[in-house]
């Protein structure tokens, strides 16, 4: 068992990105920037079929350390991954690289800045550091792509460049560059976010507000798996292709865009349209998701958590049996997590198939919460939980 008490602090960090920077590129000059991570606490699997989320930025996420150059060439490297190894692009010439290289994120995002019509006069060097886990599901990838779309607004004086522009920049790198057809909610929160608050979001429309996370008795706590599938980006990208397929399926009777138009019982009429149980129960995931998110947001502004978390329940249940996005050990760590006094609502965060869930524990239990899950994992997984302790953070910015 472990927690994120054995995370390097900001001032540890940004000397280990200071040194590291100065030995691969030399001299000084250079800036620091932050995007954090997100957790959603309700609203999985919504955001693309226009619906709503709820998710929070994290304290913890990816930093980077940047400089202009004086030519064309962009040079990238991360003390993640690569000991030392710099990557080399320049902006005239950005090409994905083969497999699941890492660079193609930042890559993608400066492609993403060319074709919306950004002049970027020159080259850059910058070194990242993230302590997000991978595929943990709280958003590495987002966060990076946020930060460097930051970096790239703030070296280049873009100042047009809307904290909602990072996001959608960032989701296009990812649909189009990439090829993991996410939706907006990841970006959203990282570029967005706001501290001691959560973003109450219509991914249809982009219009959002924030609600304030204030819960004096109680804690959220995120519990990573330590597992990530692989099947997990070629699945969400089925997961979208059977939910635009039940919207064509629909709409040979009712004219709808998305899912998150329908209610649930405007779904229960309908469903009698489309041609398979699977389409059925991904649509049904998608419509219910979004009624439970509405009402988990309207719960927590009454401050009804006992509310929240039974909504927070039946949206796991949701994921695992009709989207079909968890996997055995998660479920693990839910329903020991429901045995346990104190516990108000636990569930799978992030885009499923491994990574953590995201638990809202009354004060007082937090310990027995991490001492009991922990060990009952280990015995029935073979694995070490971690442990974080949310605090609802700020979105991305330059760090004075």
């Amino acid at each position: 068992m472990a927690d994120n008490k054995t995370m390097l602090n900001e001032t540890e960090i940004l000397e280990k990105l200071s040194e590291g920077f100065v030995s691969r590129f030399g001299g000084d000059g250079f800036r620091f920037f932050f995007a954090p991570g997100r957790v959603n606490l309700i609203g999985e699997h919504t955001d693309y079929n226009g619906g709503h989320v709820f998710p929070c930025a994290l304290s913890f996420g990816t930093y980077a350390v940047a400089r202009k150059r004086d030519d064309d060439r962009v040079l990238l490297s991360s003390l993640n991954v690569g000991a030392g190894l710099v990557s080399e692009t320049s902006v005239s010439n950005i090409v994905k690289s083969e497999g699941m290289d890492w660079t193609n994120y930042p890559k993608g995002v400066i492609w993403a800045f060319l074709e919306a019509g950004h002049k970027l006069p020159s080259g850059f060097e910058v070194l990242f550091y993230g302590n997000i886990p991978a595929g943990s599901g709280l958003s590495s990838s987002a966060s990076l792509e946020v930060l460097t779309g930051l970096v790239l607004r703030e070296l280049f004086e873009l100042p047009n460049v809307s904290g909602v522009d990072l996001a959608l920049y960032g989701q296009k790198a990812e649909n189009d560059f990439v090829g993991m057809n996410c939706g907006i909610m990841d970006q959203f929160a990282s570029a967005m976010g706001k501290e001691n608050h959560a973003i109450y979001l219509d991914a249809n429309t982009l219009k959002y507000e924030y609600a304030p996370l204030t819960m004096p008795d109680a804690k959220i706590v995120i519990t990573n798996s330590a597992v990530k599938h692989q099947l997990a980006s070629s699945e969400y990208n089925t997961r979208r292709a059977e939910c635009e397929q039940a919207v064509r399926e629909i709409s040979a009777v009712r004219k709808i865009e998305t899912l998150g138009e329908l209610t649930p019982a405007e779904f229960e009429e309908l469903k009698g349209n489309l041609s398979s149980d699977v389409l059925v129960r991904r649509a049904r995931h998608a419509v219910t998701e979004n009624a439970r998110t509405l009402d988990a947001v309207n719960a927590l502004k009454a401050g009804d958590i006992e509310t929240f978390g039974k909504l927070m329940n039946a949206s796991h249940d949701s994921l695992q049996y009709d989207y079909e996005v968890s996997c055995p050990e998660v479920d693990v760590l839910v329903a020991e997590g429901r045995k346990i006094p104190g516990v108000i609502g636990t569930r799978i965060t992030g885009g499923g198939f491994g990574g953590c869930t995201v638990s809202i524990v009354k004060n007082e239990q937090v310990e027995t919460f991490k001492e009991t899950i922990g060990r009952i994992y280990k015995e029935k997984c073979g694995l070490d939980a971690i442990f974080y302790i949310a605090s609802p953070g700020e979105g991305a910015h330059e760090l004075k």
